[in-house]
């Protein structure tokens, strides 16, 4: 018969070995949400990562005298499902504060499981229960710099679905239906670009019909947007002619000249990667990836300028 303290962490390891199945589609599914191929990678790894803790854990339950309960996968591919169509209806942060309760409920399981090891005197389970430990706080971590990449206006590691987009925008119009602040540009803009067919689409299928029509209407869309910048700032209207600088900036918009970086686009791939890991604002280094994205697109500009992004969003979340 079972010991007190061995059926506990049957308990436990069960829970974990379910918790952890959702885990795995939950970053299967992020990874389409991924911005640059090296969080894309990332995503994947865990999800491998993710995979090889459940054989861990599955092995543990059965040491113990258990059987894994043999629809845990399948469970957890209902609940990730699950999870992934309310998140549709729900602002992009709040999807991701539920991917991080779901973390730290898997790191609050695994320090438990720690120490009823650790009473019970199972060194091979103190072990696994530490090496989930360290896989799940670094995850909390991760999550807890992307909430923070996107409260600083982003880009944040992940994009948000066309939905999430426009939900969000519609919550904030919601909250504040008066005043319209520069964040509040850029979410709506966000959800413009994000929800199909965007006006970049529309300006790409229009090609086809006149390459020089479509180039003339950019064009004057930039310029309105730079004149109308221009002209309200020279009125007064500073908050406003914010709000028209953060669309610009976020559209990638910009003039050479007005970038956080001098003579930027006559920098090569290596010197433009060393002036980003220089800037210090946030709002800096998303308007080089705008800018970036927006014209050479060169993919070490856009990671490095990403990582910079993490490192400040780090500092600011107190996790340095």
């Amino acid at each position: 018969m079972s010991t007190p303290d061995t059926t506990t962490l049957l308990t436990q390891l069960r829970t974990i070995l379910d918790l952890t199945n959702t885990e795995i589609q939950i970053a299967e599914t992020r990874v389409a949400q991924a911005r640059t191929e090296a969080v894309r990678r990332e995503l994947t790894e865990n999800a491998q990562n993710a995979r090889a803790r459940t054989e861990a854990i599955d092995a543990a339950i059965r040491d113990l005298g258990g059987i894994p309960e043999l629809i845990g996968p399948f469970l957890g591919r209902a609940a990730a499902a699950v999870k992934t169509v309310v998140e549709q209806a729900q602002p992009f942060e709040e999807a991701l504060l539920g991917d991080l309760a779901l973390e730290h409920q898997l790191l609050d399981r695994a320090r438990y499981v720690k120490a009823l090891a650790t009473a019970a005197g199972r060194k091979d389970l103190e072990n696994l229960a530490f090496r989930l430990i360290t896989a799940h706080q670094a995850t909390v971590d991760w999550l807890t710099i992307v909430l923070a990449e996107d409260a600083l206006g982003g880009p944040a590691a992940l994009r948000r679905t066309p939905l999430q987009a426009a939900t969000g925008t519609a919550v904030r119009l919601i909250n504040v239906p008066v005043s319209w602040s520069a964040r509040g540009l850029d979410r709506a803009l966000d959800s413009v670009r994000a929800t199909p067919p965007s006006l970049g689409d529309l300006l790409s299928r229009g090609a086809h019909a006149g390459d020089v029509a479509v180039k003339t209407l950019a064009a004057s869309r930039d310029a309105a947007l730079e004149t109308a910048e221009r002209v309200t700032r020279r009125e007064g209207a500073n908050g406003t002619a914010d709000a028209l600088h953060s669309v610009r900036t976020n559209t990638g918009v910009l003039e050479p000249g007005e970038l956080p970086i001098e003579d930027f686009d006559e920098l090569n791939v290596s010197q433009a990667v060393a002036a980003v890991k220089e800037l210090t604002e946030s709002a800096d280094v998303r308007a080089i990836v705008a800018y970036e994205e927006a014209n050479k697109n060169r993919h070490g500009v856009v990671s490095a300028a990403q990582t910079r992004l993490a490192a400040i969003a780090k500092e600011v979340a107190g996790l340095t």
